[in-house]
C-alpha cells in the first residue's frame, strides 16, 4: 500500500453531495476503481478520512492491532446520546468489563433455551402475511426481528403489546434522526435550534423509563423467566457486584438497535434474492420439506445447511453492517502506510465482500460459496458479516439461529415471487433494503 494515498478533493465531494446524500456507495465504488484499495477523502475544515477495502488492513485494525484503535465519535458520542453507553458504543476498560459480563448470556448452550421462543414469534408473524398479494416484506421482517428481541430479552406477552410497539417506534425514530445528523453535519445547528434533537432525546428518555419499569418489576418478582434479562440481572462482575439499572438499560437499548435492524435487513435481502432466483429457492424448499417437523429446533437448524448458505451469501452481497470506522489512538503503520494518531479510517465491508481479487463473479448470488465442504479459511479473511476481532457482534449465533428458522419457515409455507429485476438498497446506519415488493403464494 502506497504511503502517499490518492486524494479525493473536498470539491469533488461537494460536487457529488446530493448523490452521496441519497446513496454514497456508487461514489465510493468509483473512487476505489480509480484509486485502488485505499484513498483519502477531504471533508473540509482540514478534515480527512481514509477509505479502505483492503481486507488485510481491516484485519490489522479490527483484530491484530485493535488496541491502537478506537471507535469514532459517530458511535461513541452521536449514537450513544440516544442509546447510552452499552457494548456497541462504549470503549476501553468499560467496554471490556461489559463484554466479559454479557458474553456468557450469548453462549450457544444458553441460546438453546430461547429457540422455542424465537420459533413462536416467527409462526405468529408469518401467519399475518397475505397470500397472492404484492407486499413490501421489510415491515413484516422488522416487526418479526423486534419481537424476537423483545420476547427473548424479557419474555413479553401480548398484554405488553403496546409497550413493545412504543419501544419499536422510539428505536426507529431515534435511528432516523441520527441518520439525518450524520448525513447532513452542516445542518447540525438547525437540528439543535429547531428542537429536533431535544424531541428525540425526550423520546429516548421515555424508552428508558419504560425499560426501567420492566427491570424493577422483574427485580421484585420471584419468578424465573430464563430469558436474557434474567441472565443479565444475575451476571456478576469480577468484584461480585451486579449491573445497575442505568447500565442495564443501555445494554438493552443496544440489543434492540443492533439486534433488530441488522436482522430485519438480512432477512429481507435473503427473501428478495430467493424470489429473484427460483431455482435456489426450490433447493431451500427441498431441504425444508425433507427435514422432519418433530425434530427439536436446534437439530432442525443443524439440518438446514443450504438455508444457512443462502443467508451467508445474502450477507456477503448486502452486509447489514456495511462499514466500520476506527480512529488511531496512537501512531501506527500498516505495510508502507504511516498512520498518525487521530487518523480516521473507514472500512467498507460492502466493497471487500464484492472484491474481484477475493470472489469469483462477485456480484452473482451463489450460496455454494459457503458449502460445508469449503474450508472456512478460504474466505474468512475477507468475509465480515458480523465485524471482526474482539468487537465482533456478540449476538452472531443468536442472529443466525433466528434467520435460519425464519427463512426455512417462510420458504416452507410460501412460494415467493416478485416482479423485481434487482435488489434496491438504502444505505443508512445499516444497509437497508428498499422497495422489497414480493408476492407469497401458499404451498
Amino acid at each position: 500500500m502506497n504511503t502517499n494515498l490518492p486524494i479525493v478533493s473536498f470539491f469533488r465531494v461537494l460536487n457529488n453531495a446530493s448523490r452521496i446524500l441519497k446513496n454514497p456507495l456508487p461514489f465510493h465504488h468509483e473512487n476505489f476503481e480509480k484509486h485502488g484499495d485505499a484513498f483519502k477523502v477531504q471533508l473540509g475544515f482540514g478534515k480527512t478520512v481514509i477509505f479502505t477495502r483492503d481486507a488485510g488492513f481491516a484485519k490489522h485494525m479490527l483484530q491484530k492491532q485493535h488496541r491502537r484503535y478506537s471507535k469514532s465519535e459517530l458511535q461513541t458520542k452521536d449514537l450513544a446520546k440516544y442509546v447510552g453507553e452499552g457494548l456497541l458504543t462504549s470503549t476501553g476498560e468499560k467496554w471490556l468489563k461489559q463484554r466479559r459480563l454479557i458474553q456468557p448470556a450469548f453462549h450457544k448452550k444458553k441460546l438453546e433455551s430461547l429457540i422455542n421462543t424465537i420459533k413462536e414469534v416467527i409462526e405468529e408473524e408469518f401467519i399475518k402475511i397475505p397470500s397472492n398479494k404484492e407486499i413490501d416484506i421489510f415491515p413484516v421482517m422488522s416487526d418479526l426481528a423486534f419481537k424476537v428481541v423483545a420476547k427473548s430479552l424479557f419474555g413479553y406477552t401480548d398484554t405488553q403489546g403496546d409497550t413493545i410497539s412504543r419501544l419499536q417506534h422510539i428505536t426507529e425514530a431515534a435511528q432516523k434522526s441520527l441518520v439525518q445528523e450524520i448525513r447532513q453535519p452542516y445542518k447540525r445547528w438547525w437540528f439543535y435550534f429547531s428542537g429536533k434533537i431535544k424531541n428525540t432525546l425526550k423520546l429516548t428518555q421515555e424508552a428508558r423509563d419504560i425499560l426501567n419499569t420492566i427491570i424493577e418489576e422483574r427485580r421484585n418478582s420471584n419468578k424465573v423467566y430464563n430469558d436474557l434479562l434474567d441472565m443479565l440481572l444475575t451476571s456478576k462482575y469480577d468484584d461480585g457486584s451486579v449491573m445497575g439499572n442505568e447500565q442495564l438499560i443501555d445494554e438493552i437499548l443496544i440489543l434492540f438497535v443492533a439486534g433488530h435492524e441488522t436482522t430485519s435487513n438480512a432477512l429481507t435481502f435473503t427473501a428478495v434474492l430467493l424470489a429473484l432466483h427460483p431455482e435456489i429457492q426450490e433447493q431451500v424448499y427441498q431441504e425444508v420439506s425433507e427435514t422432519p417437523d418433530d425434530l427439536p429446533p436446534i437439530e432442525q437448524i443443524a439440518k438446514f445447511r443450504y438455508t444457512k448458505q443462502c443467508i451467508e451469501e445474502a450477507m456477503r452481497l448486502y452486509p447489514p453492517a456495511y462499514f466500520s470506522d476506527r480512529v488511531a489512538i496512537e501512531d501506527d503503520n500498516y505495510q508502507d502506510l504511516k498512520l498518525k494518531k487521530g487518523t480516521t479510517i473507514l472500512v467498507s465491508f460492502f466493497e471487500i465482500h464484492r472484491h474481484k481479487s477475493f470472489w469469483k463473479d462477485p456480484s452473482t448470488f451463489d450460496p455454494d460459496r459457503f458449502h460445508p465442504d469449503i474450508d472456512k479459511k478460504e474466505y474468512s479473511d475477507w468475509y465480515f458479516p458480523f465485524g471482526s476481532g474482539p468487537r465482533m457482534c456478540i449476538g452472531n449465533n443468536f442472529a443466525m439461529y433466528e434467520m435460519i428458522l425464519a427463512i426455512s419457515a417462510l420458504v416452507g409455507k410460501y412460494k415467493i415471487n416478485t416482479n423485481l429485476h434487482k435488489v434496491d438498497i438504502k444505505p443508512l446506519i445499516t444497509l437497508k433494503p428498499e422497495n422489497a415488493m414480493l408476492t407469497f403464494v401458499e404451498r
